[in-house]
């Protein structure tokens, strides 16, 4: 079902929250490329994402200007786009993924460089910050769309009823696995994620650590 007025809330996603989903383009054969991209809603109907250099997406949103955002929580889908290219038949004639519970369609309007100091890699001229206008929203099942902070406060959790369990060299390893979820989590989570980390936190300066 296309959606006549473009609001990104319907899909669960909210103006400075990141998401995980899978892009697809298409190059000037018209040969069609699926990657999986974090997108950052700015907006109703506004996206931005980062992209480095090397990889077809980039190329291909550079020459074409325009690509899909496809919503989905299928692991199959991200771990094959992930690892090579969906086979051709994953995707419909309009360029979306077959299967996927909703997709968005993106007009570019702006390129800059941009790195972070923060990035694996520091080059300047490394990554493309993409911003974009919504055109075209397809809404197929009710879905939100993926945002990682939840998992990232689940596995804590799991790691933490473990905690009095396990040696001394696997609790400072469950430490830096926290450090770096807390990270993560305080960049892209919803408040409720934030929240349990803090709490997290609580229980593991409680048993004498400094996480």
């Amino acid at each position: 079902m296309s959606i006549k007025e473009i609001n990104l809330s319907t899909i669960g996603m909210q103006k400075g929250k990141q998401y995980e989903t899978i892009v697809s383009t298409e190059n000037s054969q018209n040969v069609k490329n699926a990657a999986p991209i974090g997108i950052i809603c700015s907006g109703i109907d506004k996206v931005v994402c980062r992209i480095f250099k090397g990889g077809k997406t980039l190329d291909n949103i550079l020459s074409q200007k325009k690509f899909i955002v496809n919503i989905t929580h299928d692991p199959e889908l991200f771990m094959l786009s992930t690892i090579g290219n969906l086979p051709e038949d994953y995707f419909e004639d309009d360029g979306s993924v077959k299967n996927v519970d909703a997709y968005f369609k993106c007009e570019v309007v702006s390129f800059k460089d941009a790195v972070k100091q923060s990035d694996p890699i520091k080059k300047k001229g490394e990554a493309i910050v993409i911003k974009s206008e919504v055109k075209e929203l397809v809404i197929k099942n009710n879905t939100n769309a993926l945002n990682r902070g939840f998992g990232y406060v689940v596995e804590t959790l799991a790691n933490l009823t473990r905690f009095d369990l396990v040696s001394n060299s696997q609790k400072k390893e469950y430490l830096d696995r926290f450090r770096e979820a807390n990270r993560v989590v305080r960049k892209i989570g919803y408040p409720e994620d934030i929240q349990a980390m803090n709490e997290i936190k609580k229980e593991l300066m409680k048993k004498g650590f400094k996480p």
